[in-house]
């Protein structure tokens, strides 16, 4: 598989009808609710540099887009495709990974989120750093949540009142460092203190 992943910018335009059927097509077959997306929303996604991409030899594999909120303070990875041809091979995570470390090139100390039903999403999620949350951490913006209305479930979110559905909410806070990561600094610490004390007696 030599698929190239990158930013989706103009010369993309082209595979934006592709990818909403795409995606239409995958939400029936998993029968789960996703949100319908128009090629001119997913233009626009391209438009801004807020989509990553990934082709073989000119042919569509796989797309996700950025959507930020709150003036950037909270970011979404958003709408994670591949083509049927390019499933199982390990090519969500490529581009999940990609988008995740492009979001937070773009927007440096935002939170990362996502809400989904797909448990290879979550797995992928759960290896970059996010845990599972409930609605109540993610955004507050009501923009947010409108895109969820071509969804087939929002009847559930609307009726529970936007505190919970279908989807499991997954957040990535880059100021929550991971355990080992404390652990390492505690050490870094402890050693700089030996140090200095040395230095100090002599």
């Amino acid at each position: 598989m030599n698929v190239s992943i990158s930013i989706a910018h103009e010369e993309h335009y082209k595979f934006a009808q592709e990818i909403c059927d795409t995606m239409e097509a995958s939400a029936l077959l998993r029968g789960t609710g996703i949100a319908k997306r128009s090629p001119e929303y997913i233009q626009k996604k391209m438009q801004n540099h807020d989509a990553i991409i990934a082709l073989e030899n000119g042919k569509f594999a796989g797309f996700c887009y950025i959507e930020s909120w709150q003036h950037g303070q909270f970011v979404a990875n958003s709408g994670l495709i591949v083509h049927p041809d390019y499933r199982h091979l390990g090519l969500a995570k490529k581009i999940k990974k990609k988008v995740f470390e492009y979001s937070q090139e773009k927007y440096p100390g935002a939170k990362i989120f996502g809400i989904t039903t797909g448990l290879a999403v979550m797995k992928i999620n759960s290896d970059l750093g996010y845990k599972p949350v409930p609605f109540s951490e993610l955004t507050a913006d009501p923009t947010f949540w409108a895109g969820c209305k071509g969804c087939t479930n929002y009847d559930i979110l609307e009726r529970k009142e936007f505190k919970m559905c279908l989807c499991t909410g997954m957040l990535y806070d880059p100021n929550n460092k991971k355990p080992e990561e404390i652990k390492f600094n505690k050490k870094v610490l402890t050693r700089l203190k030996q140090i200095k004390q040395t230095f100090l007696k002599k």
